[in-house]
This record gives C-alpha cells, structure tokens and sequence, in this order.
C-alpha cells in the first residue's frame, strides 16, 4: 500500500478488515507457540542514586527487576549509551521504552514544534541504546498537552496523528526500536480498534504498539468487562505489542461516573487476564508508572508477582 493512500476516511470503510487481520496474526502467534511459558518481565524506576552501568544492574537486581525504563538521557554520549546497552545486555535486562511525552499536534506551533523535535531524539536515543520501543501519546487539540478536546476525535485529527507519526518515524529511520502511542481515554488510539486502524493507516514497520489496559477503561462496562478488553487488545494487537503499563483502576462510588487510576491490587484491572495473555509474547515488559514513592512500587510488584504465581506463571 502506498505512504499515502491511508486516511481515517478511507479506513473508516476498512476497519473490519484491519481488525481481522490483526487477529489472524495474533492466531497464528498462538497456533505456533499455544503453551508460551516463558518469565515475565516486570520493571519499574530506580530510586536509588546510581553513578554507572554496574549501579545500575545492580539497583534493578536488588529489586528484583528483569525490564528498566532508559537509564540515560538523548544527550548521552554513544561510550555511555553502549556502556549502559551492555550492561543491560550481560544482566539479562530488557531496556523497554524511551519516553517522549510531548504534544506533537499542539495547536501552538511552538509547542509543536518542540514535541517533534522531542520525539525525533528520543527515537533516536531508543535506537541509539535498543530499548524495545519510543513510547508517546498522540497528543491533543487541547490547551493542555494531554487533555479532552472536542477536536481529539475527529477525522482531521486523525489524519493529523498519521503525518505526523510518518514524519518522525521517516526523520529518524530507526532500525532496532519502534515508536509507539499510548491508548487515551480521550484521544486516538482510544481502543484495540482504532490502533488497528493506525497501524494501517501510518504503514510503517517501525510503528508498534505500547499497551496501558487502564487508560482505555472509561466506562462501567469496560471497567467490569476490563478482562475482555485485554484479551480484546492482546488478539489484535499482541504481535506488535513492544512494551506495557502496570496500573490499576478502581470505580468509585460518587456520581458521574468517576474512575481513579491506582496502585495495582486497589482497583479492580483483572491481572490474573492481563498476565495470562502477556505471557503469550515472551520478553514483553510490563513497567509500573505513577507511584510516589519505592515503598509503593515494592507493594504493587509484591501483589503483581502474587497473581503470576497464582496462575502458574513467573518473572525473570
């Protein structure tokens, strides 16, 4: 298909015919490897002070993680990107993602301008140290970088998101990571659907998926029906997965509808699912975000480890 043939227009009549094809990947995944097995990855930030690569492993060791998040920054020199790479590499540690939370269709053109530029190194330094993926959300028609706009979901917008993902992707031409959007509750990709629709759309094979089950849970229905989702995301999208967010999610009891984003095993994400289907795509990490303090990371990695045990599976 041509770089440019695919719009949302277009695919808005093409949508069944990318979701089957997304599954039918991830049935042919499972047909060949229906028992995968293998450990689980988990990771999350180091707290700790480290001054070097062996720090480093060995603050990830001591909390007994297999998956980090990019211990250095896009103005690392190539001896300390390499240094980290190979320590990393010696450890059995996956490098799994890079952010480059920006808002790369910012209506102010300054701010848009700053995001692409923000993307494009953190592609690069993904590529530079082989993290498993460049993660960003698509951004947003907003004032706020990541906020609800009636604009978000539009066709334009959409159209939008594709250039502009071609573009960093073209700038950077990398060869070993993958750039990713985030799901958003308010902006595309917003479901296992419209990521397929992406997918087509940007028709890149350094395009790829980062999968956060939480932020997609926006409804009462997807929040007690949240194990079908993943499975949902998993069938159509598991191949292309590159890396995931450990969160939770609890529904309160006060009106609207009102959702809270939690440490795991407050809420009510149907882990037991979650890391069945992940261990479907071995060497997949699943990195917690958005706790305050390394006490709440070790109570969320104690209970996500207690729910791999409980279905008979385990962390490197």
């Amino acid at each position: 298909m041509s770089s440019n043939s695919m719009t949302r227009r277009t695919l808005l009549q093409t949508s069944l015919f990318g979701a089957a094809v997304a599954c039918g990947r991830a049935t042919i995944a499972r047909a060949q490897n229906p028992s995968a097995t293998a450990p689980l990855r988990l990771g999350g930030p180091v707290f700790e002070k480290v001054k070097d690569p062996q720090a480093w492993v060995a603050a990830l060791k001591k909390l007994g993680y297999s998956a980090a998040y990019c211990p250095v920054g896009a103005k690392a020199s190539d001896a300390e990107v390499r240094a980290y790479e190979d320590a990393a590499r010696q450890a059995e540690i996956i490098i799994a993602e890079v952010g480059a939370w920006s808002n790369p269709i910012a209506s102010d053109e300054k701010m848009r301008r700053e995001a692409l530029e923000k993307c494009r190194q953190q592609l690069a330094l993904a590529d530079r140290i082989g993290a498993r993926c460049c993660v960003n959300i698509s951004g947003s028609r907003s004032e706020s970088w990541h906020g609800p706009s009636a604009r978000n979901l539009t066709p334009e917008t959409f159209d939008m998101i594709v250039e502009t993902t071609r573009g960093i992707i073209d700038a950077v031409k990398p060869t070993r990571t993958f750039f990713t959007l985030e799901m958003m509750p308010w902006a595309y990709p917003d479901s296992p659907d419209s990521y397929v629709q992406l997918l087509q759309a940007i028709d890149r094979k350094r395009f790829g998926v980062h999968l956060d089950p939480v932020n997609i849970v926006t409804s009462p229905q997807r929040y007690y029906g949240n194990g079908a989702l993943i499975g949902e995301c998993f069938e159509k999208l598991g191949p292309q997965i590159k890396s995931c967010h450990a969160k939770d999610i609890l529904l309160q009891e006060k009106l609207t509808t009102h959702l809270d984003e939690v440490l795991p095993g407050t809420g009510g994400l149907d882990y037991a699912v979650f890391l069945k289907e992940l261990s479907r795509f071995p060497n997949t990490p699943l990195m917690m975000e958005h706790l305050s303090k390394a006490e709440e990371y070790d109570q969320a990695a104690a209970y996500i480890r207690g729910v791999a045990q409980s279905v008979g599976l385990s962390f490197a």
